[in-house]
This record gives C-alpha cells, structure tokens and sequence, in this order.
C-alpha cells in the first residue's frame, strides 16, 4: 500500500477518533474561549433540564458569546473560569462597576457565596459634592461623575467621624467584600458548597445525579469508562472498514497487474527492453534531473550509456488502472516511423510503471509557438517542414501499421523535435486501436484535451468519432503555427481572447496578409498553405474534413490551387460566430451525448 494511500486512511480514522472522543467528552461551551459547562452547570437551550444541571445552576450563552450567569436579583455576569475542584467560579461585570450593581444582589437565596476568606461587612454609599478625606472609607470611580464623587462607608463607623455635611446617602448593601469598591477590582469570586462534587474532582471523576435520577442525590463516575464503552465498537467497525478499503485496493492493484504482465508476455515478440525499477533509479541518476510533469506521470533525463540519453517518465501509481502503460507501450512498442517518437523500453517492477523513450533535445513544439518577431520563431520554410512531418507521422498511425492507430491527444506539447527540428509525434495513453477498415470508434467519454478534441468527439450531432477527429486536432495545430498563439488557455477560468482560426478566415476571406511581420512573397504563400489546410481540417462535421493522405498531397504541393473552404465557425443553428467569442463559449455550446456500445 502506497504510503499516500496509508495517510489518507489514517488520517480518516484520526478525525473519527477525535469525534467520537468529543462526543464522549460532552464538552459545551460558549465561543472558542469560554469555560466549559458540565454538571452542576448546565448551558440553557443545549442541554436538557433533567440529569445534566443542579437548580440554580444555569447558564447561557451571550450574542457576543459570553458566558451569563443571573444572580438574584437579576444580576447578570459573566463566567470567565470555572474551578470544578475548588468548586468556585469567577465573573466579571460588563461594565467593570460592580458597586453599581452590587445594590441589587441578594445573595441568600443563591447556591453562591462570597468566598469565606473574604471580610464581609456593610457598606453605606454618600453623593458628596466636595473633596473629603479617605482615611476610613474610599472613592467609587466607577460611579462619580465630574462634580460629584461617590463615596462608601463602613455602616457601623461613628457617623460624627465623617465630613459629610456636603454629602447624600445613596443607599447601604450588606454583607459584600470590601475590595469590591477598589478601582482595579473588575472581577469577582464567588463559591458554592451544594452539591459536594470537590471529592469527585480530587479523585479525577466526574459528579451527575445518582442513577440517572431526577432527585438531588449525586455520585461520582469515571467518564472513561463510558467513552471506552462508545469508542470500542466504533474503533471496531473503523477498523474493518479500513481493511476492506486495504484488501479492496490491493486485490484492483494485483489485477491491474497481472492483466499488464499478461499483455508483457504476449508482447515478447515485439519487445523493447524491460528493466527493473533499480535501472531506471540508475539510469536517470535517482530521479535527479526533471524535465517536465503530466497528468499521468513525470519525465526525467536519464542516460542509458555516455553516448545514448532517454527521456523516463515514471508514471503516477495510483493514476488510472494500467490502460495508459498498455497502450503506450502496445502502441508504440509496435512503430517505427521516422516521425514517431521512439519506444526504448519500460519498466513493470510491481506497482511501480515506466517508459523509456528516445531523448529528443529540442523539447517540444509548444515552446516554439510564437509570434515572428520573436526570438523562438523558427522561419515559414522550417515551420512547414515540422507541419508535413507531423502529418505524415498520423498518415502513418492511420493506414501503414498493421492495425489502424488513433491517437486521440495531437497537440503542439505531444509534437517533440529532434536536434534538427524533425517532428515526432508522442504520448499514445489516449490512444485507441482499430481495424483499417473500420469507419466509426466506440467511444464511452470524451478523451483528449480541451482546445484540440472534436466537435463529434462530445456530441455525436456532429457525426461518427473516426479518424477524422486527429484531422481536426492537427488543424488547430496548424493555425496555431500560423497564429503564433495557443488556441485555448486551459487555465484560465475566463477568457476573452479571440477565437484566433476565425480572424485568420477572415483575413484569408478579405485577402490581407496573415502575419504583419511576413516579408517576402514565398513566406506568405506559406502561411496562406498552412492556414488553408488548417480551416480544412477544422470544419464542424467530420464528412468535411479531408483525409490524411489529401492533407500530405496538399502540403506538397505548392499551394496555388488550393481553395479557400466554407465557414466553419457558424454554430449548429446556422449562426456565424461572433469573433470576439472565445473558445470556452464554444465548447459549452457542445452538448455531450452519451452514447451506447
């Protein structure tokens, strides 16, 4: 099992783990950072009244997600921690003046109580409208005001001791702390003694209502034991699923497998060279130099002597179910062609797939796609040479190998040029095989890539999937090279570029030169060939285009004949396409049908 595949599953049973010990936890809380609420609290409105709280007890979350308690008489705070062993908790007030609030607070008939440390004694608060001395009682800041300054005083002090002839008395509260009046005391703690659970937290159990009863009897219990109780058969049934998915996996891996060593050994006859997955570890310098990454695999330069260098590419293990590496080294393994990409060997080393071609140094020619003011533009002479040689590499797959080849997947990064820029056509893992005679292609779902695939290809409006669906990919190709653009930039999610094959028609139909950087008369007359083989091979319905071999003859030729088709770009309901449309619009136009065998 590949250790990808190994993570996956892990990281699956991790995030069932992780819920299901939430789960026993029972944890809630108000936001990320409130306290957490167990027995005897209980949350309103997320926990139910019966078993989960003690009276007088209840909590509830703020819009601000704060965490409320009301204290008689209606006292609202917030619960900033909560101490289960000490059994006591701290609130703060919203407003930091707890004086102004500690009027109304009657703690008698609460489960709360200041704490028993504390001095509690009873305070009478003064509106005094001048300065007077703070020996024996102290300024409330929270509740004086510019003119006025607010006052509390021992209740129980002389009252001929107070300069408090400019002074009114507010009001008097009982029993509270005395640093409740200190500036800085924004927070208070308060303990409860009913129900006992401290024993419970001290012996690292947990406190509920005994046997699941409504009365206030209470016990203590190992939360453990529960979760253990619901994680078991979980974690069991987690389990098997894994190893079913492992055993599953494993059983469509061995088949893959041995369905590719049974095509191997029917191919011996024919063979490249096989070599082992440390060969190809050895020729390629471990995996040291990489020239470029696909859909279905990386390619790296290897050297199979001081002379002789290879293009690897190693195929993605988990990719597809082996159809590519059959058809690539069927197809290839099987051709010999000047303009065919040349298979050296591969590698079946277990799960481990890859090809070994010849190495071609001049890459592909989609780096050579550009404009002719450009540095990487290879002359009209040389680009016409590339584009006879790539025709006569698919007039080959299709009528001289014993079997006809379509490939499925011409486009500029699938053309690889040798030192001298001769075209060889690459990358047959789309390709399919027929019989020479054989007019249509049975075809379950679109293959090829966005820009080049056929209209019919995705609807079979347009007709018969055949070998006229390379024809239409190598004309795109070819007003590409006219172009000196790429017909369709697969990574933009939007796009409002010009579908460039119907300016170039427009251009021909008007008469303008294709190119403004076209100089003498023989470079035009080249550019006006390609681009007219082009807009043939591109026509909407497959009966329209040419075959391979007219297409050879009429890049042979000299071009002087040649005939300027009809319009291709007008949609099924006869509409001439606009030429600012792009060609995304297009293929969303297609509506794919499926079909049956």
């Amino acid at each position: 099992m590949d250790i990808s595949q190994g993570n996956k599953v892990f990281s699956s049973f991790l995030l069932f783990v992780l819920f299901i010990v939430d789960l026993g936890e029972g944890h809630n809380r108000c936001g990320h950072h409130g306290p957490d609420i167990r027995f005897p609290f209980r949350l309103k409105d997320r926990q139910p009244d019966q078993q989960c709280g003690y009276p007088g007890f209840d909590l509830y979350c703020s819009d601000k997600h704060e965490t409320v308690l009301e204290l008689p008489t209606s006292v609202k705070v917030f619960v900033k921690h909560i101490d289960y062993q000490s059994q006591l908790i701290q609130v703060t007030d919203s407003d930091n003046c707890f004086p102004l609030k500690i009027r109304g607070l009657n703690l008698s008939s609460s489960p709360f109580q200041f704490k028993t440390e504390n001095i509690l004694e009873d305070y009478a608060l003064f509106n005094c409208t001048s300065e007077t001395d703070t020996y024996n009682y102290r300024l409330i800041n929270c509740l004086s005001r510019f003119s006025t300054s607010v006052y509390a005083f021992l209740s129980d002090d002389y009252i001929d001791e107070f300069p408090i002839l400019s002074c009114t008395k507010m009001y008097t509260v009982s029993s509270v702390p005395y640093h409740i009046w200190e500036w800085d005391s924004h927070s208070l703690e308060l303990t409860w003694s009913e129900p006992k659970c401290r024993d419970c937290e001290v012996k690292g159990e947990k406190c509920r209502f005994k046997n699941n009863s409504t009365d206030f009897n209470i016990e203590c219990f190992n939360p453990y034991g529960n979760k253990v109780s619901i994680l078991g058969p979980f974690l069991l049934a987690l389990v098997v699923y894994a190893l079913y998915h492992v055993y599953r996996y494993d059983k469509t891996e061995k088949e893959n497998q041995a369905r590719i060593e049974k095509f191997l050994e029917d191919y011996k006859a024919i063979k490249p060279t096989r070599y082992s997955y440390a060969d190809i570890k050895r020729i390629t310098n471990q995996l040291s130099e990489k020239l470029g990454q696909g859909a279905y695999g990386t390619v790296f330069k290897g050297k199979l002597s001081s002379e002789i260098h290879v293009a690897v590419k190693i195929l993605n293990i988990f990719t597809g179910d082996g159809e590519e590496f059959i058809n690539e080294v069927g197809t290839m393994g099987k051709i010999h062609h000047v303009n065919v990409v040349r298979l050296v060997g591969f590698c079946a080393d277990g799960f481990r797939r890859a090809l070994v071609y010849e190495f071609l140094p001049n890459d592909s020619l989609d780096k050579f796609i550009s404009p002719v003011d450009s540095n990487s533009f290879l002359g009209w002479e040389k680009l016409h040479d590339i584009a006879l040689g790539i025709a006569k590499g698919i007039e080959y797959l299709h009528q001289g190998c014993d079997q006809q080849i379509l490939h499925f997947d011409i486009k500029p990064h699938n053309i690889l040029l040798d030192q001298n820029f001769n075209p060889k056509i690459s990358d047959f893992g789309l390709a399919k095989l027929c019989a020479k005679d054989q007019s249509a292609v049975s075809m379950t779902t679109a293959r090829g890539t966005i820009g080049y695939i056929a209209p019919e290809v995705f609807s079979r409006n347009f007709g018969k999937v055949s070998y006229k669906s390379d024809i239409y990919s190598f004309g795109i190709v070819l007003l590409e090279m006219v172009g000196g653009r790429k017909n369709f930039d697969v990574n933009m999610e939007t796009t409002s570029q010009i579908y460039f094959p119907n300016r170039i028609y427009n251009l021909l139909e008007q008469k303008e030169d294709l190119r403004v950087y076209v100089e003498d008369s023989g470079d035009a007359k080249l550019a006006k060939k390609l681009a007219i083989v082009g807009l043939w091979c591109i026509q909407w319905y497959p009966t329209d285009r040419p075959s391979v071999k007219s297409v050879v003859q009429m890049l042979e030729g000299k071009g002087d004949k040649l005939t300027i088709p009809p319009n291709p770009f007008a949609s099924t309901s006869s509409r001439r396409v606009n030429e600012s449309m792009p060609t995304r619009h297009l293929i969303q136009e297609l509506e794919v049908i499926p079909e049956s065998n």
